[in-house]
């Protein structure tokens, strides 16, 4: 028991150590794409630390079996360097019971990742989902940089102002292009009043002292309008409805018939079955000798953790195209590294028992 909870704190500390590393990691790419879209007014900036917070969340069924698999290369690998391992077989304790002390850890941090992949990450695509479409439909002063046309609403307005007030909501030298069904719609003006417009709610342009063009596109029908002030309304932005198959609910996934729909819920749950099958190929990879490099664990397991997971995400795509069915769909994929678990483990202990 004493030695079950060594090796067990042992892979803990770097594992903690390697999340919050590839959390800081991932968390600093997305922020800098958040802040290049926040720049060029696609999204506000007031919601950027939300988009991360849930991309975080979303990454984490990824991270948490990464972490896990490279703290145990790390912890057994320095085992065997320091002849701890030789030490715990001389007791008594061999690779088997080492194995049978990895598994109940990696038995809770399944667990938990499959509850990440099942609800979790659902939710938070749901939210981010939610999150941007509020965001494009948002008509804000906030998004516009003086100098630069700027579309708005899925480009039902193409805006231009050479000068922009956002404290007071004001442009100055204002240049609008909307639709207006057969008809576009061109208006200039010296100065436009521009409140900020969320979805749901109906907001208007105050222009004042300018032009205002309806233009045919058969060229038979155009009229100007010199104007003091004009009103032109913004319409009710429609609700995003659209499907997205990452942000369904598992329970409906469960019961689709959808190729694509069966890929998606078969990835999730085949998460708790990836972080438990790259916890177990990870002892035997951290074989090593006193003086082997201690890089060498390392660069054999990440090769491997690379050809499983591109071969998951290859046999995922399979699964969508409908190229596999939906039996054996993903788990065809996992036998094979629980293969080369079995030879690793398997071949050694036979030859000790032959001796």
């Amino acid at each position: 028991m004493l030695l079950n909870r060594y090796i067990t704190a042992e892979i803990i500390k770097p594992m903690f150590l390697g999340i919050a590393l590839l959390v800081t990691v991932f968390t600093g790419y997305s922020l800098a794409i958040k802040l290049s879209q926040a720049a060029q007014g696609e999204v506000p900036l007031s919601i950027v630390a939300r988009l991360i917070g849930l991309n975080s969340i979303i990454a984490m069924e990824v991270l948490l079996p990464t972490a896990l698999y490279l703290s145990i290369i790390a912890t057994l690998s320095r085992f065997y360097r320091d002849s701890e391992m030789v030490a715990m077989r001389a007791s008594g304790f061999g690779e088997f019971r080492v194995i049978r002390s990895i598994v109940l850890l990696s038995v809770v941090t399944s667990v938990v990742v499959g509850a990440i992949s099942l609800y979790a990450r659902p939710w938070a695509y749901r939210q981010s989902y939610k999150i941007e479409a509020e965001a494009r439909a948002e008509f804000d002063i906030r998004k516009i940089e003086p100098g630069r046309f700027i579309e708005l609403q899925s480009s039902k307005y193409v805006l231009f102002a050479r000068g922009v007030d956002k404290e007071k909501g004001r442009l100055k030298e204002v240049f609008l292009q909307s639709d207006k069904g057969n008809k576009i719609q061109v208006t200039y003006a010296r100065e436009a009043l521009l409140p900020s417009v969320r979805a749901g709610e109906t907001r208007s342009f105050v222009f004042h002292d300018g032009y205002s063009y309806l233009l045919d596109p058969l060229g038979s029908q155009d009229t100007t309008l010199k104007f003091r002030e004009l009103i032109v309304p913004i319409p009710e932005v429609t609700k995003d409805v659209s499907y997205r198959r990452k942000a369904e609910p598992s329970a409906s996934l469960a019961t689709s018939r959808l190729s694509k729909d069966i890929a998606e819920y078969q990835w999730r749950t085949s998460t708790p079955l990836a972080t438990l099958v790259l916890a177990l190929i990870a002892v035997p990879l951290s074989r090593s000798t006193p003086r082997q490099s201690r890089y060498y664990s390392f660069v054999v397991a990440i090769m491997v953790y690379v050809g499983l997971f591109i071969l998951t995400s290859a046999a995922r795509n399979w699964v969508a195209d409908g190229k596999i069915p939906s039996f054996p769909g993903l788990w065809w994929v996992y036998a094979l590294p629980l293969l080369l678990f079995a030879g690793l483990t398997g071949v050694p202990a036979l030859k000790r028992w032959r001796k």
